[in-house]
């Protein structure tokens, strides 16, 4: 095992505090730190070696038989930290044959997989837990066709009550593909005329009083943030979610979704792949967006974890590519096992911790992480303080 620094990225949407205090950097601005194999922004050993060419040097020993088997030789997760001090954007995650052939299609239009017009950075799909460290906003899967009718109607805008008849008329997933499409279409999508309507219409009936002040506070929010922007209207159609520190959720690819604001812990299958419709600074592909979402709605999927010797509460999602693990290290000079086994990474959130593996030990602090292959067996914690670990299952 070995400590392994992040690789940080400075989206717009980062904080100036959030990340850095965890992890001991002075960054004007963090938005996430990638703890992981990701070939785009791989994490690196102290000797400076990235985390991906150490586990192809060593494939079998890093990654173990049934991840080599089932993944190939790629470490099959990635482990960050997010931190969001305003909106980032409305988008989706590609299933894995999507993924594929996108990627394949970029690939062959010669588009570098580091340009800022990509829209499939690498061939995997990317669906994703998210670990709440701090109260966590976020939207995530439609609303049923029924109440999103009902958040529309009585705005008295001509686009809200457009939309809202269509979802009376097909409330169905028809209906709310039509509506979304017609939101986020570049061909069909309102003016920015249309949207200040709508915004400014939640705005007044947030004040008289709102049935569904909710909805109608997130559309100020973005409307603040990306005046204009057809996706302010798209919230209206979207569940809202809170998540408290120790909350998770699950996204799936095809969800749509949109993190709002707050602190968190994310791991998802080893992938890069965000298509965007709005509310972003970044490249916005909606065509393929739009071939890619699930309009199904449902409500968002929280992940309850199963409890390990009192310290450990593990988060199974549903997907073969990671698991989390969240472990709380009393003082009581007791080592803890940690779950799993094949390549793990974890990441020390508070105190001061010490890793064994029988023949080795290595202490973490806050903010550093180690990468465990496969070929040093069970490891257990002791110290004082909370670490994470993703795994595969």
């Amino acid at each position: 095992m070995h400590i392994i620094r992040p690789a940080i990225w400075d989206y717009d949407w980062g904080s100036g505090t959030a990340i850095q205090e965890i992890v001991g950097r002075d960054d004007p601005r963090i938005a996430e730190a990638w703890f992981g194999a990701h070939p785009l922004a791989p994490s690196t050993g102290l000797d400076g070696r990235p985390l991906d060419q150490v586990v192809a040097a060593d494939p079998h020993g890093t990654l173990g038989e049934g991840t080599l088997r089932r993944f190939g030789a790629v470490l099959p997760y990635l482990l960050k930290l997010i931190a969001a001090d305003r909106a980032l954007s409305l988008q989706v995650h590609p299933n894995l044959d999507r993924a594929r052939a996108g990627f394949a299609a970029e690939e062959r239009a010669g588009i570098p997989r580091d340009a800022p017009q990509r829209s499939y950075r690498d061939p995997n799909h990317k669906p994703e837990l998210v670990y709440a460290l701090t109260r966590f906003e976020a939207m995530c899967g439609f609303r049923t066709p029924r109440r999103a009718a009902e958040v529309l109607s009585g705005l008295g805008t001509p686009l809200s009550d457009a939309l809202s008849r269509t979802l009376d008329d097909q409330p169905s997933a028809a209906g709310v593909r039509e509506v979304f499409t017609r939101l986020v279409d570049p061909d069909l999508a309102p003016s920015p005329a249309e949207v200040a309507q709508v915004v400014a219409a939640c705005r007044r009936r947030l004040e008289s009083g709102s049935p569904s002040p909710r909805a109608d506070r997130t559309v100020g929010l973005l409307a603040g943030q990306f005046p204009g922007d057809p996706g302010v209207v798209t919230s209206l159609l979207l569940n809202p979610v809170t998540l408290y520190p120790g909350d998770a959720l699950f996204v799936p690819a095809g969800g749509v979704h949109a993190y709002l604001h707050g602190l968190a812990v994310e791991v998802m299958a080893s992938s890069d792949n965000v298509l965007r419709a709005g509310l972003t600074s970044k490249h916005v592909d909606v065509a393929e967006m739009l071939r890619n979402v699930d309009y199904v709605a449902a409500p968002p999927i929280r992940i309850a974890p199963e409890t390990f010797h009192h310290a450990t509460r593990v988060y199974y999602a549903p997907v073969d590519d990671f698991e989390l693990s969240v472990t709380d290290v009393p003082a009581d000079d007791v080592a803890h096992r940690l779950p799993s086994r094949g390549p793990r990474v974890v990441l020390c959130l508070y105190g001061s911790v010490v890793l064994a593996d029988g023949a080795q030990s290595l202490t973490l602090h806050r903010g550093q992480a180690a990468f465990v292959p496969d070929r040093d067996g069970a490891v257990t914690v002791s110290g004082t303080g909370t670490v994470v670990q993703a795994a595969v299952p």
